[in-house]
């Protein structure tokens, strides 16, 4: 959008190498300044640089999606981790029931009380306690990995999992906000619209480029064959050109066509994002209404197993109950519990999945609002 100034000093000497030329030859200094200008009749050079400002503003938007995705993928890492600590510490506290009640077992055989195939089917509950155990271990150091690459540093996922359980977590009460809300904070949307900002400059440039252009020019120089004169006879140019294109084999109207279908196309992927960005807040809400549902249920389902796990150790101890009813009780409260954790897990995954699909950038209601664009959280 502005002149264009460049300066020039120069020197120089001429000399004949043999022969009687009239030529004199000598030294010769020279300085030249120079401005050139092109007006911009049809504002094809504003939409340039609203273009170029379009595609800054794009990247940047890449940027914050990139972040967003790490910081919600960082996180659902963390979940497993933790939840998969919580199971490993439940299946632990299992392997301690299942070898207390081998004890009781043991001791019942002793007395006659009870059947040495009640002694192998506890002996077999125990040993497939502690498989499950050994791979919940397994799994616990892999998540520990996966959550190191995540946080780009070796060692950092045993340091950021000190939280034994889950129960403790609570996801803010989230709230899906007007669509314009949604509009704001994503920033994959924000930067399809950025992209189409930049679509709509390139047309007006195009646009512009079959049109004439008009050309100013100054320039101001000296010349002179001594160092000490080159004042003396300062000398001033001044033009103005006008440019019309005629001829270009149709490359130049081509080439508006081409930035009328891009501006169309990158329309098409901007109506695309909208879409799929009321789509993902409509599935994040619905998983976690489902999960919360799923989770009241099993929590009836804990408390009703372990109801029926007390009664059933104490019916045997009195010995009017079978071993088998008690191995079923005792599968029942181990299965409840494992999967109590992994519904808070997937219940607190889902919420980060709705913040991630509101764009994040926001807080609790305590906190006060936040902009997604640029706030880095």
């Amino acid at each position: 959008l502005w002149p264009a100034v460049s300066a020039a000093v120069d020197a120089g000497r001429e000399g004949r190498l043999a022969g009687r030329g009239d030529a004199t030859g000598g030294n010769r200094y020279a300085a030249t300044l120079t401005t050139t200008y092109e007006a911009d009749l049809w504002g094809g050079r504003q939409a340039a640089q609203r273009g170029a400002g379009a595609v800054l503003q794009a990247s940047v938007f890449d940027r914050d999606t990139v972040r967003l995705t790490l910081t919600a993928g960082a996180a659902i890492r963390w979940l497993d981790a933790v939840a998969l600590q919580a199971r490993i510490g439940i299946a632990r506290l299992n392997v301690r029931d299942a070898e207390q009640l081998l004890a009781l077992v043991q001791a019942r055989v002793r007395a006659g009380a009870a059947l040495p195939l009640d002694l192998a089917q506890q002996r077999t509950l125990l040993a497939a306690q502690r498989r499950a155990l050994a791979a919940l271990q397994q799994a616990g150091a892999q998540a520990r990995v996966t959550l190191d690459i995540w946080l780009g540093e070796a060692g950092a996922g045993d340091a950021a999992v000190r939280t034994q359980s889950l129960a403790a977590l609570r996801e803010p009460v989230i709230g899906a906000g007007v669509p314009s809300q949604l509009l704001v904070r994503r920033p994959d949307i924000a930067r399809a619209e950025a992209q189409l900002a930049a679509a709509d400059a390139d047309v007006l440039v195009a646009r512009a480029a079959m049109l004439p252009r008009l050309t100013l020019s100054a320039g101001a120089g000296v010349s002179a064959g001594k160092p000490g004169t080159l004042l003396d006879a300062p000398a001033y140019s001044v033009a103005a050109g006008l440019l019309a294109p005629i001829f270009s084999a149709g490359r130049l109207a081509a080439g508006h066509d081409l930035a009328l279908a891009r501006r169309e196309e990158l329309l098409a992927d901007y109506r695309a994002s909208i879409v799929a960005a009321f789509g993902d807040v409509r599935g994040a809400l619905h998983a976690l209404d489902g999960l919360h549902a799923q989770r009241v249920a099993q929590a009836d389902e804990l408390a009703q197993a372990r109801q029926a796990l007390a009664q059933a150790r104490a019916r045997y101890r009195a010995g009017g109950e079978t071993l088998l009813a008690l191995l079923d009780a005792q599968r029942s409260v181990y299965a409840a519990q494992d999967m109590a954790v992994q519904l808070d897990a997937a219940r607190l995954q889902a919420a980060v999945a709705l913040y991630k699909a509101l764009g994040g950038g926001w807080r609790g209601a305590a906190d006060g609002p936040a902009d997604a664009r640029g706030s880095g959280r």
